[in-house]
């Protein structure tokens, strides 16, 4: 069975996961959701590549904000233990938009994601195939020139949805320049399946 890696965008991920245990209304795996989409694929899953950021702290941080980070350090630490995991951090920036209200933005994650899908080569030579959990179109670019450059097949696990004004937003480009993409569903959430039902493009 071919290797392959899993880079997941984890701020999108768990959006997704997010949605989907609300539809449910049920918990839903995480580690497991990674098996299920190599399992699928009929590959064998060598390495996961984890980018996240730790939530935001104020200089005197809030309850709310040390309970987040206490979350954050315990999945981080278990995530840290397993040798076929790999976790990049960036950072959360705190900004308010024109009525004062805050938001708050990854930083970093994206150039760490490009920069493993640029150099995975060097320890994973023998890997042809990638898959990419994201929905940014700023990843467009960087899969085009794997392709084109390394005959690389990069499979794109995204979801959307065909409504106006939807949180979960649709980038044609993205799709168009991925080797083939999947849209993700609640049953790659749960404990693996013989036939998982997947809507999925070429």
């Amino acid at each position: 069975m071919e290797d392959t890696l899993i880079f997941v965008d984890d701020g999108f991920f768990r959006l997704v996961k997010r949605y989907f245990q609300e539809k449910t209304k049920k918990k839903l795996k995480f580690l497991q959701t990674f098996r299920n989409i190599s399992k699928k694929e009929n590959l064998n899953l060598k390495h996961l590549f984890i980018y996240m950021a730790p939530p935001f702290q104020s200089r005197e941080p809030t309850n709310d904000e040390r309970d987040r980070k206490k979350r954050y350090d315990n999945i981080k630490k278990m995530l840290d233990k397993k040798k076929w995991i790999t976790v990049r951090e960036g950072r959360c920036q705190k900004i308010f938009d024109d009525n004062g209200n805050p938001l708050f933005n990854q930083k970093g994650v994206d150039a760490w994601i490009v920069a493993d899908l640029c150099l995975f080569k060097e320890q994973f030579p023998n890997v042809k195939t990638v898959i990419l959990i994201s929905s940014d179109s700023d990843f467009a670019p960087i899969i085009k020139l794997i392709k084109e450059k390394s005959n690389i097949s990069v499979i794109l696990y995204t979801y959307y949805e065909n409504k106006r004004n939807s949180f979960f937003y649709r980038s044609n480009h993205l799709l168009k320049v991925c080797s083939r993409w999947v849209k993700l569903n609640e049953d790659y959430f749960e404990d693996s399946k013989e036939d998982i039902k997947v809507k999925e493009k070429k």
